[in-house]
């Protein structure tokens, strides 16, 4: 790590949210992963356009974190700056029908904020455990809903430190798939276009969602969420389970009994175990239904 850089940073913004060989698993849903060499959390957005720059000028990688949902980070660590989006960075905001968020924000907060409101919409997202900035990074979805049915515009800053305004056109949503996958641009904020409905059937919608997420997910373990993309014509788990898969463990990582389409953290799992799991079940899956699983989690980090 550039020592320099990290003296820069010192010098710039307050010591207490900068933090060195950041343990990683801590940061995730998970609760896997290896040490940032540095984590830094910003309270807007010109102080995150301002880390950008500098890790810019002196080389230095940055990886942009929410929630740390749907994602894996290896054992290794993470090389160069982290920055983790969190509470300072998580404003919702109203006009009219739209809602401004920042990226921050959990999905279950601006769900909750939207029935409040009056505000139909973002029912499906009630339970998913990620940010908004994450969820628009893979327009993250459940229950026949998706991210991209509701934002309208997104606020980045890009590796130069450039802040730009996308339309949703631009976005280039697709099944678990975004812009942002490619152009390594950072997601500041959001509008959101919603429909105004009565709050008590909203809430009604919600409960019922909710209901069934916690009937049937292994919530009471860490996970990454669906660990797999749902193949064209079946469904991940279903083929896991037919494959008699569920229970299977590496170390502290299984193929969860309640959802074959869940890997879970039974205690102590390293990523190395999680990706070891993965292999297995897909080249399992390959040889007794000739249908590859891809993985739905992002992979980073060193091994």
């Amino acid at each position: 790590m550039n020592e320099s850089f990290i003296h820069s940073c010192y010098q710039e913004f307050e010591q207490t949210r900068l933090f060195e060989n950041a343990p990683m698993r801590f940061h995730t849903t998970f609760r896997i992963g290896g040490p940032a060499d540095l984590l830094f959390y910003p309270h807007n957005t010109e102080e995150v356009r301002a880390i950008i720059q500098k890790a810019k000028n002196y080389d230095v990688p940055v990886t942009i974190l929410g929630n740390g949902s749907n994602l894996l980070i290896r054992d290794g660590g993470i090389r160069g700056l982290v920055i983790r989006f969190s509470r300072q960075m998580s404003a919702i905001t109203q006009e009219g029908t739209t809602l401004i968020v920042g990226a921050g924000a959990l999905l279950k907060d601006i769900a909750s904020f939207a029935q409040k409101k009056g505000l139909s919409g973002l029912e499906f997202a009630c339970g998913i455990p990620g940010s908004i900035g994450g969820a628009i990074f893979m327009n993250a979805g459940a229950y026949d809903g998706e991210v991209k049915s509701v934002v309208t515009a997104v606020k980045t800053i890009s590796p130069d430190g450039e802040i730009r305004l996308y339309s949703a056109d631009e976005l280039d949503f697709g099944y678990r798939h975004s812009v942002f996958h490619t152009n390594n641009e950072a997601i500041c904020e959001a509008h959101l276009c919603l429909c105004m409905d009565n709050p008590s059937s909203i809430l009604e919608r919600m409960s019922d969602l909710n209901q069934r997420r916690e009937s049937k997910q292994p919530l009471s373990y860490p996970s990454a969420g669906s660990t797999f993309k749902r193949p064209p014509g079946y469904f991940a788990g279903t083929l896991i389970d037919q494959t008699g898969l569920k229970g299977l463990t590496y170390g502290g990582a299984q193929v969860s009994q309640k959802h074959a389409g869940f890997i879970i953290n039974i205690g102590g799992a390293t990523a190395r175990d999680v990706q070891k799991l993965i292999h297995s079940v897909q080249n399992r899956v390959y040889a007794k239904h000739n249908v590859r699983l891809f993985p739905e989690l992002r992979i980073i980090g060193e091994p």
